[in-house]
């Protein structure tokens, strides 16, 4: 999907300030409004300070959403979160194209962890949100001094992808086929509106954007987890599999969760935490 807009990349304005963090809107290098939180984390040690983290969340997910908040809270206790809602969620503006210019809203939620002083700033997404961090973590390149629509600072240091498809298209599994006809026919857009609280955009792909196992490739030398349960019920265990085989070896690792399901609402905290710790560790 291609959507022309217009606007300085990451325009923003408070919206409001909070005990510990505060709330702002983003404005996005295409003009969406999208809502975003930040939440300072533990007070600074006598060591190097650890990356931002940027939790991106799964399709029909919110900044507000029980799961989101919990997961922040987890990733709180070792460093500095960011949480937004994508287009078309929560409070923010626009429509979802469903992992296509999301990566403009990750962007501006990257490049905001950076005007808030944060140095090293690591992505952390869940199922659409996983291959929003793919994309963005291919297309935003620190190593050439240039980004993506020529925007700069708003490049990811690690990419942590959760339950990430692989591939575009997929309907494989009874919960995807659900989503394809909640994102593709009139009828589905409704009940996604209604039902999901998410307003999805009704025009096709086009150009296809490069999907996540395309973009892989692109992030090394980076650091990049894949985290995949088990007994997840949309993608099955060659999704994982073909996004660690077209990583670098020397970069990209993967976790395999036994009695893990899907996305941020079944990531159990102890999963979380390790998470957490791999990524302020690196």
């Amino acid at each position: 999907m291609t959507f022309p807009g217009s606007g300085d990349f990451a325009r923003s304005c408070v919206s409001s300030i909070t005990s510990g963090g505060h709330r702002i809107v983003l404005l996005t290098a295409d003009g969406v409004p999208v809502e975003a939180a930040y939440e300072p984390g533990p007070p600074p040690g006598t060591g190097p300070r650890p990356p931002a983290v940027v939790l991106a969340h799964g399709f029909t997910g919110a900044l507000d959403r029980p799961a989101l908040r919990r997961a922040a809270a987890v990733f709180a206790q070792h460093t500095a979160v960011i949480t937004f809602s994508f287009r078309g969620h929560g409070r923010s503006g626009g429509h979802s194209t469903v992992g296509d210019r999301e990566v403009l809203d990750l962007a501006a939620a990257v490049g905001w962890a950076r005007r808030l002083g944060h140095r090293r700033v690591a992505t952390v997404g869940f199922s659409m949100g996983g291959s929003v961090a793919l994309r963005h973590g291919g297309l935003y390149l620190p190593e050439t001094g240039r980004e993506h629509e020529g925007r700069t600072g708003a490049h990811a240091d690690t990419v942590v992808a959760v339950s990430a498809p692989a591939r575009w298209f997929y309907r494989g599994t009874a919960p995807m086929r659900r989503l394809h006809w909640a994102v593709t026919r009139p009828a589905g857009r409704v009940v996604a509106r209604w039902a999901l609280r998410t307003r999805v955009h009704s025009a096709e792909w086009d150009p296809v954007p490069v999907p996540p196992v395309g973009a892989v490739p692109l992030i090394a030398p980076r650091r990049v987890l894949i985290v995949h349960g088990d007994r997840d019920a949309y993608f099955p265990l060659d999704h994982p599999r073909m996004l660690v085989a077209a990583g670098d070896p020397a970069c990209t690792e993967l976790w395999v969760e036994p009695g893990f399901g899907h996305a941020e609402a079944a990531a159990p905290v102890p999963l979380l935490r390790r998470i957490a710790r791999w990524v302020v560790g690196g």
